[in-house]
């Protein structure tokens, strides 16, 4: 650990950690030692038209149609916005509506498998396995690189879905240094970037070394936290005779944040309101640089991807390969079900997921695995009054002052909260988690983002 933290600061400009966060129990034993298993295709996927921030896309399929395995089904038209492609063979069956984690209606299209699938271990040699080229050849230009993610519907599958081309565009306005991989995972529970970086470091590589030629870095870093021991000589092996740099940081939630990871590497802030881009960085997770590989170098669209699976409320903690728009049903099913003391489950982490109650759930691009709490995790004293302790303004990333702005949101005093930089919140849930009066800080700054939204759009 000595040595992890003397390269760290002898090779990068920044101290490898970033401004106050919390150190909460990781939890990630669970399932942080359970190899990638291949689930078997559903009867049915569920795809809503909209897995991205920004617009939807528009279906391009109508009931009764037939599809295959990585067809495009929805078209996205709009810049800000992501392609969808079917992950099984089968039959449309309508253009209906579902109901995401975080309470959104939205417009889905509904395919029921039929013919033959693609799974085991053909599928994870299709999407993570095989062979990877450790160089970028000279056929792929910018545009070429960029297009390719376009056309694969990838966004970014750390949990933000931002779609990844528009991070790649060349923008002769704000030139672009430096490519950083997220691969530390720092939210509790969740390990699927974990197994990744172990199982298929390949894939990172060539998509690291594609995504740097579209954004014309010359610098690429893959940012890890030092409690990933395995990952860090997973990567550093793969990444031998390359240019690549891994930046091993101290171990800090949230660590992974895109502007807490530049200034713990680079030394570099992100101005309030501004994008890594800004200081000439792009940024995107490891998950996603592997599914850019998919994209360019096999002409694969992002049709699955890995999920984990943890927490005592499941039966079998697992990391799992899965087709996006499987119900979270069968994925519970698969794992063993639920324990008798399963409490709450938690699309994503505990610190940033949303729960929910409706199993018809689907997977989509930016769930990144599934929690499930006990009575005894979720066994807390009740929310009491605001004793201007502080501790919020201790820990938040941003530095900002988490109960005034969810005062000002449990008031509707909207004016109030965007005086207080409400939209600089990310909901890391920093707040919440050291409050001593238990106020549910980040569920009262969503409710306000939402109303400030809402009244922007009138």
């Amino acid at each position: 650990m000595v040595l992890m933290k003397l390269l760290r600061l002898k090779d990068f400009p920044g101290k490898g950690t970033f401004h106050n966060g919390i150190h909460p129990p990781d939890c990630k034993a669970f399932s942080r030692d359970r190899a990638i298993e291949v689930m078997p295709p559903p009867d049915r996927v569920v795809l809503p038209l909209l897995q991205n921030i920004g617009a939807p896309c528009e279906a391009i399929v109508k009931p009764k149609q037939e599809v295959t395995i990585g067809e495009i089904i929805g078209e996205g038209k709009a810049f800000v916005s992501a392609s969808l492609h079917s992950p099984i063979a089968g039959v449309v069956e309508k253009i209906g509506v579902c109901t995401l984690p975080n309470g959104r209606h939205l417009p889905a299209i509904f395919i029921k498998a039929k013919g033959e699938q693609i799974t085991g271990q053909a599928l994870y040699d299709d999407v993570i396995g095989g062979e990877w080229p450790k160089d970028c050849p000279a056929i792929y230009y910018p545009s070429t690189i960029a297009k390719a993610i376009h056309d694969s519907g990838i966004v970014g599958l750390g949990g933000a879905a931002f779609p990844t081309h528009v991070k790649v565009r060349p923008d002769d306005k704000k030139m672009i240094d430096t490519l950083m991989i997220n691969g530390c995972e720092c939210e509790p529970y969740l390990t699927n970037d974990y197994r990744v970086m172990i199982e298929a470091p390949g894939p990172i590589i060539a998509g690291a070394k594609h995504a740097a030629r579209a954004v014309s870095a010359k610098e690429i870093i893959i940012c890890i936290e030092d409690n990933k021991p395995k990952a860090i000589e997973a990567l550093r092996e793969e990444a031998q005779d390359t240019v690549i740099k891994i930046a091993v940081l101290e171990t800090k939630y949230p660590q992974g944040s895109e502007k807490q990871l530049i200034k713990a590497v680079l030394d570099l802030e992100v101005p309030l309101g501004g994008l890594p881009a800004d200081v000439g960085v792009a940024m995107s997770n490891v998950g996603t640089i592997a599914a850019v590989a998919r994209g360019v170098i096999r002409g694969k669209p992002l049709t699955h991807r890995v999920i984990s699976v943890s927490g005592g409320g499941i039966a079998k903690s697992k990391n799992l390969l899965v087709p996006i728009g499987i119900s979270m049903k069968a994925v519970i099913d698969y794992c063993g079900g639920l324990t008798e003391d399963a409490a709450r489950i938690i699309a994503g982490g505990p610190m940033m997921g949303f729960a929910f109650s409706n199993l018809e759930t689907p997977v989509t691009k930016g769930t990144s695995g599934l929690t499930v709490l006990t009575h005894e995790d979720l066994r807390r004293e009740e929310e009491t009054n605001c004793v201007r302790c502080g501790r919020c303004v201790d820990v938040c990333p941003m530095q900002l002052v988490p109960t005034k702005i969810a005062m000002a949101s449990r008031h509707g005093n909207l004016s109030l909260a965007q005086r207080y930089n409400i939209l600089a919140c990310f909901e890391c849930g920093c707040c919440t988690y050291s409050c001593p009066a238990h106020i549910k800080l980040v569920q009262l700054i969503r409710m306000g983002k939402a109303m400030v939204m809402a009244g922007r759009k009138k």
